[in-house]
């Protein structure tokens, strides 16, 4: 790279880097003045918008649930799902995913069923983790989707190793890799994004910026001119967009994938949105932000943004949007249903997985965990997993 020389000394501001935001459909539905949607048939179209409304009627039902008591956490996508769905859906499938913890759309779209995501909610013995991670920390290694992990951004590096690996072995795919802003701040963020712009790794980095780091506001996190600043400055090209809009992030991240393959090199999209929900179950947003606040974003609703636009194209009508909402309602409580009758994961599972054959002092720390729950059956609940001696 050609570096300007100057012989007298001027401070550059951050200021200077003004990165504008990408944006195709307004709220009720019509595009921008100059804006251009990207090319969807109508099969498609209806697709991504069937995964949205799954995705929200999931959480709906989930969030409901654990405060029923049935499950002991969950973490909802409201008001982002056009980042996960629509970023996802601009793939293809043999490219990997690595999420966060708010990506059940992307999965979706991927074709994770009904009843995989309730039996990894109630970690039943039809769990593709067996039983092993909490409530929505999802993974899939026939939809090329990495079992998530609760510590915060380590997903980010690893995506630049997976990319990597692609590139090494000759594949025409990319690896595309979620976290939120309040993620940037780890030091993981800028390993990843260091070693993808070093090793020219095809990744692409989709920063969800949705306001909040759990009750942490953006103000409060950083200074900068957001994330897709800190792209610029490790030399990755980077985009930001209207995360609530659909159409957006979807030719976003078509850019992205043809950028990332044609050059081998690493993309940073940041999409800007909002949780409209708390950070978790654990979480009451009351605490840290006002209902005005949260009333001026729900009026920016992804969901209803995108069917809008669908509604404009005369391919969705009012019997069709009652319809899916109902049919995605009954068809979740029935999977929910049968999912926590289901057998509970066995102990077992606990050690299985990680070595060829389980070393001697896990098997016997296993063996002691059952017998103490067979000398003390009334300390445990009865889900507490089955012994399988």
């Amino acid at each position: 790279m050609t570096q300007k020389t100057v012989h007298k000394a001027e401070l550059m501001r951050g200021d200077v880097l003004n990165i504008p935001t990408f944006k195709v459909l307004q709220q009720d539905g019509s595009l921008y003045p100059g804006a251009t949607a990207p090319r969807l048939d109508q099969a498609a179209a209806i697709k991504i918008y069937q995964d949205l409304v799954f995705t929200r009627v999931l959480d709906e039902r989930m969030v409901n649930a654990q405060r029923q008591g049935r499950i002991p956490f969950y973490l909802a996508s409201l008001g982002e799902e056009a980042a996960s769905v629509g970023s996802a859906a601009a793939l293809q499938p043999h490219d990997m995913i690595f999420a966060q913890y708010r990506e059940q759309g992307a999965l979706r779209v991927r074709g994770f069923s009904a009843e995989q995501f309730m039996d990894q909610c109630f970690s039943n013995e039809r769990d593709l983790g067996k039983g092993r991670q909490m409530p929505i920390h999802y993974g899939s290694k026939a939809l090329n989707y990495m079992t998530i992990s609760s510590p915060l951004a380590t997903q980010i590096p690893q995506a630049a190793g997976y990319a990597y690996g692609q590139k090494l072995s000759g594949q025409a795919a990319c690896t595309l890799c979620y976290f939120g802003e309040g993620a940037a701040s780890e030091g993981d963020f800028h390993a990843g994004l260091n070693m993808a712009a070093v090793l020219n790794c095809p990744t692409i980095f989709l920063c969800r910026n949705n306001g909040y780091a759990i009750s942490t506001p953006t103000a409060e996190q950083f200074h900068g001119d957001g994330i897709a600043s800190r792209g610029v400055g490790y030399g990755i090209a980077s985009l930001r967009v209207d995360g609530n809009d659909l159409l957006a992030v979807y030719a976003a991240t078509e850019l992205a994938r043809a950028y990332a393959l044609a050059e081998q090199a690493p993309v940073l999209i940041e999409a800007m949105s909002y949780r409209l929900g708390g950070h978790s179950t654990s979480d009451d947003p009351t605490g840290y932000r006002g209902k005005d606040e949260e009333a001026k974003w729900a009026k920016l609703d992804p969901v209803l943004r995108f069917k809008h636009w669908l509604t404009l194209q005369g391919w969705w009508s009012d019997a069709e949007e009652k319809a899916l909402y109902s049919d995605y309602r009954e068809e979740l409580l029935t999977q929910m249903k049968a999912a926590e009758k289901r057998p509970i994961a066995s102990l077992n599972y606990l050690i299985e997985d990680v070595y060829d054959k389980p070393p001697q002092q896990l098997t016997e720390q296993l063996n002691a965990l059952k017998r103490h729950i067979r000398l003390y059956p009334a300390n445990y609940p009865k889900t507490a997993g089955r012994l399988d001696s």
